[in-house]
């Protein structure tokens, strides 16, 4: 027994000299401001997740953390200005799934290679897409809906956040389920779109199903279905695809922070601890939850193998669209 107390108290020692020891570095490491990039304008879901972990995360490092929008081709001048930030953690993105796993598979001068420009950091949410009318079609369903587009054919269209991004992908999906060619309408970012979708302008939009709570809520617009494999806990009313009939398009989508590549790990490591912390606050919980996200936590290598996995899943879809983007 004295051994082993005499052993313990030996690696205890050994544990804290060691703890002290690392200290200084990571202190060293956020002596200046960190920067978030998001790359869509203020007021959608990345921001917002941004946002919320920003607050948190400054009093962890102990540093100014600030929220900087780069907005424009679909989060790609976010990312490529993270890409050539210093990799000492003063500088990462808020970045959903779509500008790291599905747009570089249908751009051709894409000017970042997401699997080795980039360090996975943490997951920060996962969500569903959703589909949403307005004032236009007046459907309440996806039946509804679908008797609409195939009454006005010449009508039919529907609105995303960007040409390339994931919830245009899954227009298409839907358009070949209608068998009715719904025609694309892009926007930069999720805001710019509401207006003319509550005004008439455009009859749907399919995005991130936090982007569509709220106005659902309120009853300006309509959710029509979602796409996890089971109903959202923040709108339990509105069915999945795959209760509605629509087979194919079950998936779940993140909103994930990424740093440069060759970050030394005990940065990330300091960044993922103080990230995973923000995400666990009862009150980023319920805010987030709210709206239809659900926090993830989890380490960086967690997260790089969903990143890859996602990676190679969307690759196929893509190419199997046929759609490409300079």
């Amino acid at each position: 027994m004295r051994t082993f107390v005499k052993a313990f108290r030996t690696g205890i020692s050994a544990g804290l000299i060691a703890m002290a020891s690392s200290m200084p570095a990571i202190a060293q490491t956020f002596d200046k401001p960190v920067r978030i990039l998001v790359g869509f304008p203020a007021g959608g879901t990345a921001d917002l997740i941004a946002r919320v972990v920003a607050d948190k995360l400054k009093d962890t490092l102990g540093v100014p953390v600030i929220v900087d929008n780069r907005p424009g081709a679909i989060g790609r001048i976010a990312a490529e200005a993270v890409k050539n930030a210093a990799p000492d953690g003063t500088t990462i993105m808020a970045m959903p799934i779509g500008p790291m796993a599905v747009v570089p598979h249908s751009t051709k001068n894409l000017n970042y290679d997401p699997l080795k420009d980039f360090t996975p950091i943490a997951i920060g949410a996962t969500f569903q897409f959703a589909i949403a009318t307005g004032p236009a079609t007046g459907a309440k369903s996806w039946q509804e809906f679908t008797a609409w587009v195939k009454a006005n054919p010449d009508k039919a269209a529907f609105a995303t956040s960007g040409a390339g991004s994931l919830p245009h992908f899954f227009g298409l999906l839907l358009s070949a389920e209608l068998g009715v060619p719904m025609l694309h309408v892009a926007y930069k970012g999720s805001a710019a779109y509401i207006n003319d979708l509550v005004g008439g302008q455009v009859p749907a939009a399919i995005d991130a199903i936090a982007d569509l709570t709220e106005l659902h809520r309120s009853g300006k617009i309509r959710i029509l279905a979602s796409s996890g494999a089971k109903r959202s806990t923040a709108l339990p009313d509105v069915p999945t695809f795959k209760e509605v009939g629509v087979v194919g398009v079950e998936a779940i989508g993140w909103f994930g922070f990424f740093g440069p590549a060759n970050m030394p790990k005990p940065i990330v490591d300091a960044l993922n601890r103080g990230i995973n912390k923000a995400l666990q606050s009862p009150d980023v919980v319920e805010k987030l939850t709210k709206i239809g996200m659900d926090p993830t936590t989890g380490s960086p290598d967690d997260f790089a193998k969903q990143f890859v996995s996602d990676y190679a899943k969307w690759g196929p879809v893509v190419k199997a669209s046929g759609f490409t983007s300079d």
